[in-house]
């Protein structure tokens, strides 16, 4: 009898913690599929630049490995009616994901199938690897900046100048998706819920004030707009739940299905905000995420994620309060223009 095991990455630079990872799993059953997001799937988690393979090329090493049975390519944000339509005996994912933040866990595990999350093997990644190539340029960048560090105004003002001109390249379609999604849900009667941890709380705040002031009025006719944040007036949750659950309590008690999630984590792994992103996807809420460069775990759950190109937190918690009335002035035109 066949064991069928599932796994799935962008898979874009083949290294030995792919092959370990992938010759685990293939010893948890008979036959191991490997599902691969597609070009344009790896550019929404990863941002530009990514893939360096495209799919084919992708698929064409995974097969070459002898642990590797099928390669499938998705075109979806995530793997979810992949897994559902495969229903696999077996899920898989790397030690860096908890089995409760594994997509497709609760389908496998309802059709009697088993969820591992296996033990990564120490000192390779993928993002390692592009941090050592861009290395070189990462320096040059720091000595520049030091060389200049006298005009602070001047400076802090073009690195916010750069990482929006990089978000208009970059980003673009993907807030014009994000506010269709929010269209969406606000028009069909359903709330907008936002989160943040952290410094990104005053960001979720903002958005939430944002959405209230324009949209939660009698001549809009929209229906009020739910905020979740980690403010002080949620110790007695955080205290009875744990802290990682603050959020994802408040989206189980609040969220109805067609809500809209907007997930906010400038590094795009807060516990406590993929917390609330897994509990938004069993509501079958619709889920933006907004992160920085290295957001990849928030930007494979969402089904829409901005991804600010910058690591520093100021310039991505900056561009993330810009992009909110970008996001709010495409919905304020389509009220305007009869267009909804």
């Amino acid at each position: 009898m066949d064991v069928i095991v599932f796994t799935n990455g962008c898979f874009d630079l083949i290294h030995p913690g792919h092959i370990d990872l992938l010759d685990q799993a293939r010893q948890l059953g008979t036959r191991l599929i490997v599902g691969i997001n597609s070009d344009e799937s790896v550019r929404r988690i990863k941002g530009n630049g990514r893939p360096f393979l495209s799919a084919e090329d992708r698929k064409a090493v995974l097969l070459g490995l002898r642990s590797v049975d099928e390669v499938i390519v998705f075109d979806e944000p995530t793997p979810d009616k992949l897994i559902k339509e495969i229903r696999p005996d077996v899920l898989v994912k790397g030690g860096d994901w908890k089995t409760g933040e594994i997509i497709g866990s609760d389908s496998v595990l309802r059709n009697g199938g088993k969820v591992y999350s296996l033990p990564l093997k120490v000192g390779y990644s993928s993002s390692g690897i592009v941090e050592r190539i861009r290395s070189v340029d990462k320096e040059a960048g720091l000595v520049s900046e030091a060389a200049n560090s006298e005009d602070l105004i001047g400076r802090s003002l073009s690195q916010h100048i750069d990482v929006l001109q990089k978000v208009v390249h970059s980003q673009s379609a993907i807030v014009r998706e994000c506010a269709e999604l929010i269209l969406a849900a606000i028009t069909s009667g359903n709330k907008i819920l936002v989160c943040g941890n952290g410094g990104s709380a005053a960001d979720a705040q903002h958005l939430a004030a944002e959405f209230v002031g324009r949209y939660e009025t009698e001549r809009r006719g929209i229906p009020a707009i739910a905020l979740t944040t980690d403010t002080s007036a949620l110790t007695a949750i955080s205290n009875d739940y744990g802290f990682e659950r603050v959020f994802a309590r408040q989206v189980e008690a609040l969220a109805q299905e067609g809500d809209c999630l907007i997930a906010i984590s400038t590094s795009g792994d807060s516990p406590n905000v993929i917390s609330a992103v897994m509990a938004a996807r069993k509501k079958k809420c619709s889920v933006i995420g907004m992160t920085g460069a290295r957001g990849k775990k928030l930007a494979s759950l969402s089904d829409v994620c901005i991804m600010v190109p910058s690591e520093r937190t100021a310039r991505i918690q900056e561009a993330h309060i810009t992009l909110a009335h970008i996001i709010c002035e495409i919905i304020d035109s389509k009220f305007e223009h009869g267009t909804l």
